[in-house]
């Protein structure tokens, strides 16, 4: 097992375009789908972060957390993990996109629980086609380069860097803990589907 610092980063630096609103601040129970995945951050890293985009950090739910801002255009997901890694590149970074409503304590302790120490990227395995999930993964230091590497040759989608990488990839113990909410049908069918506020 690793033993290095983690750092946590909830990536909400999206458009949301296919869900037609903020997935960032779905709310349910009075508290937004930002501040449900970024509490979990804080109670399983040593530090917590989001990611925004640049104009996002005066937005009035963002601007509660501490912020790092995209440093990269139009890459994707990719611009905020690379911009937390140049920030701080000695710490194991936990990352977790905001549109995981089923995300829990557990799921996470488990991932940072069996990281790989000598791997650069720990991530689950999908419960529905088996390949890995990116944005709910262990970036250790060492990846840091092997992004750049691949961002330099057009490739940014973090699943295909993983799939092509030396990843650790483990079973999810909640099979459901990873399922996203990306367009209204997704949302209907989520758990905040009875709670949200819109």
């Amino acid at each position: 097992m690793a033993h290095d610092r983690v750092f946590g980063l909830v990536l909400a630096g999206g458009e949301s375009r296919r869900m037609g609103q903020d997935k960032a601040l779905l709310t349910r129970d009075g508290r937004s789908q930002l501040a449900h995945v970024a509490t979990l951050l804080e109670q399983v890293a040593d530090r917590a972060f989001v990611s925004v985009r640049a104009g996002q950090q005066q937005e009035a739910e963002r601007s509660r957390f501490e912020l790092i801002i995209d440093q990269y255009n139009d890459i994707g997901p990719i611009a905020g993990i690379l911009s937390a890694m140049d920030a701080f590149a000695t710490v194991d970074w936990l990352v977790v996109a905001c549109d995981l409503p089923n995300i829990d304590k557990q799921t996470l302790r488990f991932l940072l629980e069996n990281r790989s120490d000598t791997q650069p990227f720990t991530a689950f395995r999908s419960s529905y086609d088996e390949l890995p999930e990116p944005l709910c993964a262990v970036f250790r230091p060492e990846s840091r380069a092997i992004i750049q590497r691949f961002v330099a040759d057009g490739i940014v989608c973090p699943r295909k860097m993983l799939m092509q990488s030396d990843t650790c990839l483990l079973a999810q113990p909640n099979p459901s803990s990873l399922d996203n909410i990306n367009t209204p049908d997704d949302l209907k069918r989520s758990v905040l589907a009875r709670t949200i506020h819109e």
